[in-house]
């Protein structure tokens, strides 16, 4: 049973991605030429790579920047030994831990709190393991009190991103006076695989790294701009619990993703979001989704009635970034935030939503909340002008 009376309230944002970036075009073409003596399956990865919504990516292995001759993930031309699993753990150890901390320090910058504030740490990531864990070095290296709760979400895919803020929002809704910080961390290009199989394309085509962070409490009071949260819950989907797999392999992680996912959801979640939202005269204004890929946005969009102002923020960040897994999804809801603030955006109610192995789907209720000044400012300009009008989709993308 909830307890707290004031809000609770998204308080700071960071995001980080690695200093290497691919880019969509060339890794295509250097991913075809290891596909040559395999032309269909060239022909296959080029025509994916281009359709699939985007165009860079970050990586933390410079080794996928090689020449097809010299990249080891590219080993059908190279004949270079692939990196097996203790390897890519073994990169994932020492990358994830510095990606981690920059997304981490600038929420709590945003947030305008110290780490020895915080009470609870959620780390989440479904790209790596070891022990002990990503959670422990985080708390010694913030500096945050040993008697922080530490609370590691591993393994859980894309929606654990959300799943992890809704439980950190649980835990202030119970304990006023608790801070948590969340950081998600995922390095899904270590498991890029030397395969000429469909499967593995698909997975190549559009996952990304990158690490994110907010800091959830009690309403700040100080007049900034912020998203306020309301309950999250979670939802099966039927006919899903194959559709999404991820398992540890000898090289890396082996993903499989079925075409029918886009399908799926589009088929089944609308009736669970509509019983979830309840009777509402008009839909949500701000749609954060987890852009899982370009044929679950068109899904939804199609199912949903959405249009380009609901999904671009999604389109936007998967096109610069990729699918990030789990740190996605604070992509967006920091390029929507930089948009309202720009904007001087009214209070507007929105949506979050992420998608998971299960299949599951993640649901949680934001409003956006203007800062004070920007607040006089929407007020001046609706009494003077009435509705302000949305920005078109060049200026949507521009913010991401």
């Amino acid at each position: 049973m909830e307890t707290i009376e004031q809000p609770i309230t998204m308080l700071g944002i960071g995001t980080a991605v690695p200093a290497h970036k691919l880019d969509q075009l060339d890794t295509a073409q250097r991913l075809a030429e290891a596909l040559r003596e395999t032309p269909d399956a060239a022909r296959w990865a080029r025509r994916l790579f281009k359709q699939c919504g985007v165009q860079t990516r970050y990586t933390c292995e410079p080794a996928l920047l090689e020449p097809a001759e010299r990249n080891r993930y590219f080993a059908q031309l190279s004949g270079l030994a692939v990196p097996a699993t203790s390897e890519r753990m073994a990169n994932y150890k020492q990358a994830s831990v510095p990606l981690a901390l920059r997304a981490a320090s600038a929420a709590l910058s945003d947030a305008r709190i110290s780490p020895s504030e915080l009470t609870h740490l959620v780390t989440v990531s479904c790209t790596g393991q070891y022990l002990p864990g990503l959670d422990t070095v985080l708390a010694k290296q913030l500096g945050l009190q040993d008697s922080v709760n530490r609370i590691p979400l591993n393994f859980v895919g894309c929606a654990a991103g959300l799943k992890a803020i809704g439980m950190a929002r649980d835990i202030v809704s119970g304990q006023p006076e608790a801070a948590v910080l969340v950081v998600c961390v995922e390095l899904c290009t270590l498991h890029i695989q030397p395969s000429a199989e469909k499967e593995a394309l698909f997975g190549a085509s559009f996952f990304g790294d990158g690490a994110s962070a907010c800091v959830i409490g009690a309403e700040a009071g100080d007049g900034r701009d912020a998203f306020e949260l309301g309950r999250p819950s979670s939802a099966l989907l039927p006919e899903g619990e194959n559709e999404m797999v991820w398992e540890v392999g000898d090289h890396g992680f082996d993903l499989y993703l079925s075409s029918r996912i886009p399908a799926l959801i589009g088929r089944y979640l609308p009736e669970r979001l509509a019983s979830f939202l309840g009777e509402k005269d008009s839909q949500p204004d701000i749609w954060a989704i987890h852009p899982g890929g370009k044929g679950i946005l068109d899904a939804l969009e199609s199912e949903l009635g959405l249009e380009d102002m609901h999904t671009g923020y999604s389109r936007g960040v998967l096109r610069d970034f990729g699918n990030m897994s789990s740190a996605t999804l604070l992509f967006v809801l920091d390029a929507i935030r930089k948009a309202k603030r720009d904007e001087n955006a009214a209070r507007s109610e929105g949506i979050c939503l992420a998608f998971g192995p299960g299949l599951s789907a993640e649901m949680l209720p934001i409003v956006y909340r203007p800062g004070e000044q920007a607040a006089i400012r929407s007020q001046t300009l609706h009494g003077v002008k009435g509705e302000i009008e949305p920005i078109d989709e060049a200026q949507l993308a521009s913010h991401v």
